[in-house]
This record gives C-alpha cells, sequence and structure tokens, in this order.
C-alpha cells in the first residue's frame, strides 16, 4: 500500500473532529481555535529500542504510541486535546499492519477524547511512531509543572508501580512466571505493551491543589530526581511506603533481584508522582476516586536540599538508577537501566 493509500485510509477510518479543530486531517495543516491555554508534547517509540514486533499485536503498539505520549498531558494536569501522528515504516510492513497500528491509536484516542488532527507518513529503517499531543485547560497557571515543590508537601503516587518492568522481564524470559497465576502473568505483560494514561487523575490532582506533578516514564528514582531538580528541593521517599502491583516480587525474586529496586528503577509504569500541600491530600483522594482510574497513596515528603533518598524500613537507602535512552554500560547500576526498552 503507498502513501497515498495509506492516507486515504487514515481519513476514512478517523471519526469527527473535536470541538476545537476546525480543520483537521486532510489538508496541510490542521486549523484549531482553542479557548484558553495549550500544552504540547511529543514522544516517540521505535522498532528494537521500546518494543520487538511480534512481542504485542500492532494494535497495541498504536495504543502505546499514542498513550506515551499522553501521560505527558496527564502530568501537567491537561486536558486531552489533539494528536499529530508520524509514522516510519519500514518496507515489510504490510497494509494490515498499517490498519492494524491505526486502529490502536483511535481505539485509544476515543478511550481519551483526543482527536487525531493530522500527521505525515515516510519510509522508514525501523518501525516508528512519533506522537505530538496538545492538551488544554482554562488558563496558563491552570497546569502543573514539575518545579512548584514546597518543602512541606506530600509526596503522593498514583496506582502501583513495578509492573512494566516485571511484564518487560515475563517477556524475556518467560521461564519466571512459572510461579505466578497465568491472569497475574497476563496483566504484568498488559502493562509492560498496553499502559493508560491518568488524564483523569491528572485532572483531579491539578485542581486538588497539586504543587509539582511529573509521569513515571524513566522510573520512580529518575523521575523523582528531575522533580527535586526543577523545584530545588529533596524528597525523601519510604520504600516499605511504595504501592508494588501484584507478581512484581514473586517476578524480582525469581530474576534475583531485588523487588523494591525493580520497581523504583525500571520504569514505563506511567503513575503520576506529585507534591501536595498536607491540607490537600483528602480533597485529593477524594477526587482522584471520583476520577476512577487510580487511587492515591502517600510516599514521602518534600524537604529542604537536593537530591532523592529512597528510606530503607531497617534504616540505609536504596541506590537505583532509572532509564537513560543515552547511558552507556558504564553508567546505571542496573541492567534494567541499560537495556529497558522504555521510553
Amino acid at each position: 500500500m503507498g502513501e497515498f493509500e495509506f492516507l486515504a485510509k487514515l481519513r476514512e477510518r478517523l471519526p469527527p473532529d473535536g470541538p476545537q479543530v476546525k480543520l483537521g486531517s486532510g489538508d496541510d495543516a490542521a486549523v484549531t481555535a482553542p479557548a484558553g491555554a495549550t500544552a504540547t508534547s511529543v514522544d516517540a517509540i521505535v522498532e528494537g529500542v521500546h518494543f520487538r514486533r511480534g512481542e504485542a499485536e500492532l494494535r497495541t503498539v498504536g495504543r502505546k504510541a499514542l498513550a506515551t505520549a499522553l501521560s505527558d498531558l496527564a502530568a501537567m494536569g491537561a486536558e486531552a486535546g489533539e494528536a499529530y501522528v508520524v509514522l516510519g515504516a519500514p518496507a515489510d510492513l504490510g497494509e494490515e499492519d498499517f490498519l492494524a497500528l491505526l486502529d490502536g491509536m483511535l481505539e485509544l484516542a476515543a478511550e481519551t477524547g483526543t482527536t487525531i488532527a493530522g500527521g505525515d507518513v515516510t519510509r522508514a529503517p525501523a518501525l516508528t511512531l512519533a506522537v505530538t499531543v496538545v492538551g488544554h485547560a482554562a488558563a496558563a497557571d491552570a497546569f502543573v509543572t514539575r518545579a512548584g515543590a514546597q518543602p512541606g508537601d506530600l509526596l503522593v503516587l498514583t496506582g502501583e508501580i513495578g509492573a512494566a518492568a516485571a511484564g518487560r522481564l515475563l517477556l524475556e524470559h518467560p521461564a519466571l512466571a512459572a510461579e505466578l497465576p497465568e491472569s497475574t502473568a497476563r496483566e504484568l505483560r498488559r502493562r509492560q505493551l498496553d499502559p493508560m494514561p491518568r488524564l483523569r487523575t491528572g485532572l483531579a490532582l491539578a485542581g486538588s491543589g497539586a504543587t509539582a506533578m511529573i509521569d513515571l516514564s524513566d522510573g520512580l528514582a529518575a523521575d523523582a530526581g528531575h522533580l527535586a531538580r526543577a523545584g530545588g528541593v529533596a524528597l525523601q521517599i519510604q520504600a516499605d511506603s511504595l504501592p508494588l502491583a501484584a507478581g512484581v516480587a514473586e517476578v524480582a525474586a525469581a530474576a534475583g533481584r531485588d523487588p523494591i529496586e525493580l520497581a523504583v528503577a525500571g520504569g514505563e509504569d506511567y503513575e503520576l508522582l506529585a507534591a501536595l500541600p498536607p491540607d490537600r491530600l483528602v480533597p485529593a483522594s477524594d477526587a482522584s476516586g471520583e476520577a476512577g482510574e487510580a487511587k492515591l497513596t502517600p510516599i514521602g515528603e518534600v524537604v529542604v536540599g537536593e537530591g532523592v533518598e529512597i528510606r530503607l524500613p531497617r534504616g540505609g537507602q536504596l541506590k537505583a538508577a532509572g532509564f537513560d535512552h543515552f547511558a552507556g554500560p558504564e553508567r546505571g547500576s542496573q541492567p534494567e537501566a541499560r537495556e529497558r526498552r522504555g521510553g
């Protein structure tokens, strides 16, 4: 299938444009007329770096490409708006493959209220999906950045962590699932391959007074460090407060890994880490509950200083590196810090 055939089939599948899109796919550029402020982010996934064909259906790959970009909007407390998709297709990608990728993106777009308003397709040596997303808020100061955490704020985490890292280990080493119920192993693999952006929860946290927020793409250890540096503060995290997903401890034990280290270094959970004034914890928990995506767990606090401390129950601190796309073998002390295929 050629480029123009693909674009024609894409337009056939696109639902009606959202209310802020005045001219969508099919012209030289999309035209939007948003009210208020916009936040824009871009994310890319590349075959051989973030996924392997054969590990997941291409429909799921399409979903993940959009999900990882939308997760950045969730971390800003933005409402999803438009997405623009660039597909780099290798020569062996057939028509059914094209359509499966597209259907996956359209499926998640419908679930999240996102309009796919345009994009491009080109030949590439490896399957690549780059997605630009635009989110909306009533005003620019309604967005939550990484930089606002204050000493005395509580740190809260949405959902559970470690599932994506454990799922990656199961995909690479299926024998590690021997002691797990099949339903648990399946859920861990799903969390690696098909994450869900916490858009409603991000809106709830923003509306409840969150002072800073970030999504967990590179791992709690690394992303907490980003939050600390941006705010000029230190973060103290209690390891025994971390909500680990079911099956993480068993997979870690089978792999000879510490479960907390796996959970904080592995990345790709796409949960949200937020800072909140203490008097906003109950309203934020209530609002997050109403959002219906994930519960909030307090895991630590913001203090004066710099850096991140992950404190162990018996004393001492856990040293764990997050994911860095450009770290060589000499950087990053954990295998997942060097080899994880997550962005």
